[in-house]
């Protein structure tokens, strides 16, 4: 069980590392677009499209990771109230029944339109660079399943006890202990 969660932790590192390589394109293409809009007056036609699209492709491979650093937005003024044990479960459970279906039927319907996408040859029709839309799409889909992967993980972990609701290690929490 700890090789499969190590899997998946390893798959949300990956993405999460992917993600941040993903930031320094989007600023080299958004200083690309300032300066040739600016300094040049002659401004891109894809600069808009790329914007929406590297950021939503940052925020889908940097969700598992969120999830797992338990970084993400938790709202719990009810349930800290609870006994720990009680919240493992009552997380683990809604994780394991609730947030990973949901997350897997949002990357079926996204992996179908990547598909679809890529084999019709898809574009974006509203846009005067007119993109290839299938890239962004897989991304979509690859981000939601890793998402739908690290639900099982995340709820594993709950339930057997090997983590405790919202006292997961951080980049802060390294730091402090370096020092």
């Amino acid at each position: 069980m700890t090789h499969f969660l190590n899997i998946i932790d390893a798959i949300s590192e990956g993405l999460a590392a992917c993600g941040r390589l993903v930031i320094f394109v989007l600023i080299l293409a958004m200083l690309y677009e300032v300066v040739a809009r600016y300094g040049f007056g002659a401004p891109t036609l894809w600069a808009f499209d790329i914007s929406y699209m590297l950021n939503g492709s940052i925020f889908l491979l940097g969700a598992a990771h969120a999830l797992r650093s338990d970084v993400h937005v938790r709202i719990d003024f009810l349930s800290q109230r609870l006994p720990m044990r009680v919240q493992q479960l009552l997380n683990g459970v809604v994780f394991l029944f609730i947030m990973m279906p949901i997350t897997t039927i949002f990357t079926f319907v996204a992996g179908k339109k990547a598909f679809k996408a890529f084999t019709s040859g898809e574009v974006e029709a509203v846009s005067p660079w007119v993109p290839v839309v299938w890239p962004f799409y897989s991304i979509i889909a690859i981000g939601l399943a890793a998402f739908a992967l690290q639900f099982i993980g995340e709820a594993i972990k709950l339930l057997s006890g090997r983590k405790n609701p919202g006292e997961a290690p951080g980049e802060l929490d390294e730091m402090e202990q370096a020092q």
